[in-house]
């Protein structure tokens, strides 16, 4: 039996109908096709679950390795938890032109109605062209009636906030609040386990290879929207080199922000958990057990929980996730 290190996977790397080819230009991605919208980073979702793609367990899978190392690999404290169940889903997406209009549900909307649990989730925006922006949320007050009637009269984005962003952006949606990825933008996500969209406004679109129009939820989505106005939607966060800067505490997910030039010695003996970095400027190196892992723009690493310390070094920029 070998020991655990860092776990690298091969990215699932999916058609969508807003997709484009930022995966490749600049994320440099190996795929074939076109439109591809989701790279799917780190997964547990059943059918999609995520293979180990270099080392002694190459080709396991993320669910495999939980079955056979569940506390070394997760942690204690997340194992009374979650249980067996990996908590977290990572994604990169590309939409080249927007996203539907769509909201997810909360744990107890999900867990009742999909056996699953919810949707909360983060943003950070690698690279957004002029003007790019983010549909968050509504910006006037409305009830359930007004929405469904705008929605009914096909004016439904006159009530929705438009964010302006660009690289470096950090954005939270809570379960609950409407939201669509604006065309131009390039982001990695952060979220709960889960796969569960309700999708209110599809812009009438056909997708080409089916020739229909995509399903919407609007029955489902109206239990699961928040009404309420938020009047900031952008994280501020501080930047300081060779630092590890908090981006967010949630119930869900801890993110920090590390920007490195030269080396980082992380340890993490007081976190009973793993740990998941995420390239997202430059290029680092991980460095474990006298291995070195690397850690590109568009890269993701799964630390297990028995790996305490470990040193990250290059030019560049990381996210670390942790719950």
């Amino acid at each position: 039996m070998f020991s655990l290190y860092p776990f690298s996977f091969v990215p699932q790397i999916k058609y969508r109908l807003w997709g484009g080819d930022k995966f490749s230009s600049v994320l440099k991605k190996e795929y074939v096709g076109e439109k591809r919208g989701e790279s799917w980073e780190i997964s547990t979702v059943p059918k999609l679950e995520s293979e180990i793609a270099t080392g002694p367990y190459k080709g396991k899978t993320l669910v495999e390795m939980i079955a056979a190392f569940p506390k070394e690999l997760m942690g204690e404290a997340v194992i009374e938890r979650f249980g067996n169940s990996f908590p977290l889903l990572i994604k990169f997406i590309d939409a080249k032109v927007p996203l539907s209009v769509q909201v997810h549900p909360n744990d107890a909307l999900a867990k009742e109605r999909h056996n699953s649990f919810g949707k909360n989730e983060m943003w950070y925006v690698l690279d957004a062209e002029p003007n790019a922006e983010l549909l968050l949320g509504f910006k006037k007050v409305i009830n359930q009636a007004a929405y469904q009637q705008l929605l009914k009269e096909n004016r439904l984005e006159e009530v929705l906030h438009a964010e302006k962003v660009s690289a470096g952006d950090v954005v939270y949606i809570p379960a609950g609040r409407i939201h669509a990825i604006g065309g131009g933008v390039l982001l990695a996500e952060i979220q709960q386990s889960s796969d569960i969209t309700y999708r209110v406004h599809d812009y009438n679109r056909v997708d080409a290879k089916t020739g229909k129009t995509r399903k919407l939820h609007n029955d489902l989505a109206l239990d699961a929207l928040d009404f309420s106005i938020q009047k900031k939607h952008k994280t501020n966060y501080s930047k300081d080199l060779n630092q590890v800067n908090t981006v967010l505490e949630t119930p869900f997910f801890t993110t920090s922000f590390l920007p490195i030039n030269g080396a980082m010695e992380r340890n993490y003996q007081n976190h009973d958990c793993f740990h998941v970095l995420i390239g997202v400027k430059g290029t680092l190196s991980v460095y474990y057990a006298e291995k070195e892992y690397a850690l590109p723009l568009g890269g993701c690493l799964l630390i297990p929980a028995a790996i305490q310390q470990l040193r990250i070094q290059g030019d560049g920029s990381c996210l670390e996730v942790y719950v």
